[in-house]
């Protein structure tokens, strides 16, 4: 493979496979790197790493590595130094990777206890670009699906009518149009009905602003903070200042009405 890409030095696109998005506790599971060299050729090295750490079964569906998988392979810090010198002198690229694979590989460097300077190096995003150049916003989806330029954008009514046309647009449009599954299986996820659009377009969060959620298992957890990631009820009983904090805290009166019910249904079992 060959780029044709103007550089000053090499430029190393990256790409993580974790255990988990919280950069503070997941591990990498897999690294590829793509270092595109100033004469224009490509080397390219792939390799899998021993977490330390059980790989969730939510992660491995999305990358399909397994524990089985890696439990041979060399720990983080066993090829931490080789892919430092592989990198050294590189600028550093890849897709979101500003925002989570080079926190992550320099959080796993420094648990490695390896000297990875990132003082000199370029980041380029080319998912920034992509969303740049290619909006994803009413006016553009009002363009892709309907075929006319939104006139009055940001103007509540222009706004809501050109919303009602964009979502009966898509119902058209993706009407037939199939998907594969974690399974592998071919669904149809765009329907005209409404309990199904609700849970396409769900999440799990418990609040509106997301400062608690569901986990896998449907247990209420916090999402921020030092006790991201515990169940609320586990920390309210361990810590029951923290309830005392956040109702009297900055936070939303939805986050400390919803923190309430969790706390009053918890204690009353």
């Amino acid at each position: 493979m060959e780029h044709q890409l103007k550089l000053k030095r090499p430029l190393a696109f990256f790409d993580l496979e974790t255990t988990g998005i919280q950069i503070n506790r997941d591990r990498i599971v897999e690294i590829s790197i793509a270092k595109a060299n100033l004469d224009g050729t490509v080397e390219v090295k792939t390799r899998r790493v021993n977490p330390g750490i059980p790989i969730p079964l939510e992660a491995s569906l999305v990358h399909g590595i397994y524990d089985e998988d890696v439990k041979d392979e060399p720990t983080f810090r066993m090829v931490a130094r080789s892919l430092s010198t592989f990198l050294d002198g590189c600028d550093l690229a890849g897709f979101n990777s500003n925002r989570f694979d080079v926190p992550m590989l320099v959080e796993e460097m420094l648990r490695a206890e390896v000297d990875f300077d990132m003082k000199n190096r370029k980041l380029v995003d080319a998912q920034r670009i992509f969303h740049l150049m290619e909006p994803r916003n009413l006016t553009a989806a009002y363009q892709f699906y309907c075929g006319k330029e939104l006139i009055g954008a940001h103007g509540a009514e222009a706004d809501v009518l050109a919303t009602l046309e964009v979502l009966n647009a898509q119902v058209k449009h993706y009407a037939n149009k199939a998907i594969k599954d974690a399974d592998g299986k071919e669904v149809f996820p765009i329907q005209n009905d409404m309990d199904k659009l609700h849970e396409l377009s769900a999440s799990n969060s418990i609040d509106y602003a997301n400062r608690m959620a569901y986990n896998k298992d449907r247990v209420a957890c916090f999402n921020f903070g030092k006790h991201i990631g515990r169940p609320v009820l586990d920390v309210l009983k361990s810590d029951p200042s923290y309830y005392d904090w956040m109702m009297k805290g900055d936070f939303p009166m939805d986050t400390k009405r919803k923190l309430t019910e969790i706390k009053l249904q918890g204690f009353q079992r």
